[in-house]
């Protein structure tokens, strides 16, 4: 949901951190516009008539993300998938991953480091002389380039590097940098990240073994770094 609208996220990620009782006033259901007409979809049965509680909160967050990233476009994904597998049979790509997907059409990228280095941003504290970045870089160096192209589908989404190089990496409005940003919080964190603006969150890790272990353990366990969905 954070790649498709941040600021729907951001009001979601609020409902859940704080306490809405008496602030908000909403009920199990979603409104949409289907070419200027108006029509409201009930989450749950006579969703319309259920109001949003400190108690059920979780499940309407739920029940939203699931409508706007799936079932409002339900047919045009089962149109895809039956061309796609028209193309090529389920038994063929079952075994592997989205992100062993996406490698696998697209190919192996180039990633030239230097470029990559050169177009990164620091921030919370961090800078190019930060030890935590140097062993950044250091462990990306060690990386063969499945492993570094991960990286790159960990922290932006897609493996891809733009034809232009990495001054030219697009994030979800417009061009974006990738960035390191300092995560304070417990060292034996995995690295995060946010893929509709390209940025690591990379926790104080106190040796190179540490953050190299854990960076590479997040890239190859973990799906896209954004949390919430």
């Amino acid at each position: 949901m954070e790649a498709i609208d941040p600021s729907y996220y951001k009001s979601l990620e609020w409902i859940l951190e704080n306490d809405i009782t008496d602030v908000f006033e909403e009920t199990f259901s979603f409104e949409v516009d289907d070419f200027g007409q108006h029509r409201v979809i009930d989450l749950i049965p006579n969703g319309h008539d259920v109001l949003v509680t400190e108690e059920n909160k979780a499940e309407y967050v739920r029940l939203v993300t699931e409508q706007r990233l799936y079932r409002a476009i339900k047919d045009q994904i089962n149109a895809f998938l039956g061309g796609f597998l028209d193309v090529i049979p389920k038994d063929l790509i079952q075994i592997f991953n989205e992100q062993e997907l996406e490698l696998l059409i697209s190919g192996m990228p180039d990633i030239d480091v230097d470029d990559w280095r050169n177009n990164t941003e620091y921030h919370g504290g961090y800078n190019s002389s930060s030890a935590q970045i140097q062993w950044f870089w250091r462990a990306v160096r060690s990386y063969d380039q499945e492993e570094r192209a991960k990286l790159l589908q960990f922290v932006t989404g897609t493996s891809k590097v733009p034809l232009e190089g990495f001054a030219h990496l697009q994030g979800n409005q417009s061009v974006q940098k990738f960035q390191i940003h300092k995560d304070f919080a417990s060292p034996t964190r995995l690295p995060t990240a946010h893929t509709c603006f390209n940025q690591l969150d990379l926790p104080l890790y106190d040796s190179f073994e540490t953050l190299k272990a854990n960076l590479l353990l997040a890239i190859s366990e973990c799906s896209t770094g954004f949390g919430f969905v």
